[in-house]
């Protein structure tokens, strides 16, 4: 597996290994004791699978308590996925970073706890299957305004494209309003 920090350190892209043969292929997607030697030491609680279909966006959510670490990859298509910085002592708090994951590419990101996340999907259909490292708990579930103009993030639209969304993730709270913790 390779390791590479993205624009924001503790965000990691996982480049996975891959073997292939006549009969198909195999890959590692997580193992603890490697996990733990990059500093990802917490234990996995839950694992999630959303599939959907080109122009939907999802997110950008995120946890006040019992905040959730996500390890994501994208198993069928193709989707921009994105993660802010809710961590208000971090010098890179209200920074994003966002990349392209594709089933094809065996990538996963690595997405520490204080994060929002959220992803737009670019094919005609996309899987995502996300393991997280505490349990959703509706009642601290928060939504960020994915189009809040203080974070600029440079979703990849079409010119005049409105994305598919749920009412809860139209109504997000910009950044400036948001309800955020220190998770450092």
């Amino acid at each position: 597996m390779k390791i590479k920090p993205l624009e924001i350190p503790d965000v990691l892209l996982l480049e996975l290994e891959v073997y292939s043969d006549e009969r198909g292929l195999f890959m590692e997607t997580y193992q603890s004791l490697k996990f733990a030697e990059l500093g990802i030491p917490d234990p996995f609680v839950q694992d999630n699978h959303s599939g959907s279909r080109w122009g939907v966006l999802r997110g950008l959510h995120y946890q006040i308590r019992h905040a959730q670490g996500k390890l994501v990859r994208a198993i069928v298509g193709e989707i921009f996925d994105v993660c802010v910085d809710l961590r208000r002592s971090s010098p890179t708090f209200g920074k994003w970073v966002g990349m392209t994951l594709a089933a094809v590419d065996n990538k996963q990101i690595w997405i520490p706890k204080g994060f929002a996340h959220g992803f737009f999907v670019l094919s005609e259909w996309a899987e995502v299957l996300y393991k997280v490292t505490e349990f959703y708990a509706p009642e601290w579930e928060r939504t960020l305004l994915w189009n809040d103009p203080e974070l600029g993030i440079e979703w990849p639209l079409e010119p005049g494209q409105v994305p598919i969304q749920s009412e809860r993730d139209r109504s997000g709270k910009p950044i400036a309003d948001a309800e955020v913790y220190d998770w450092m």
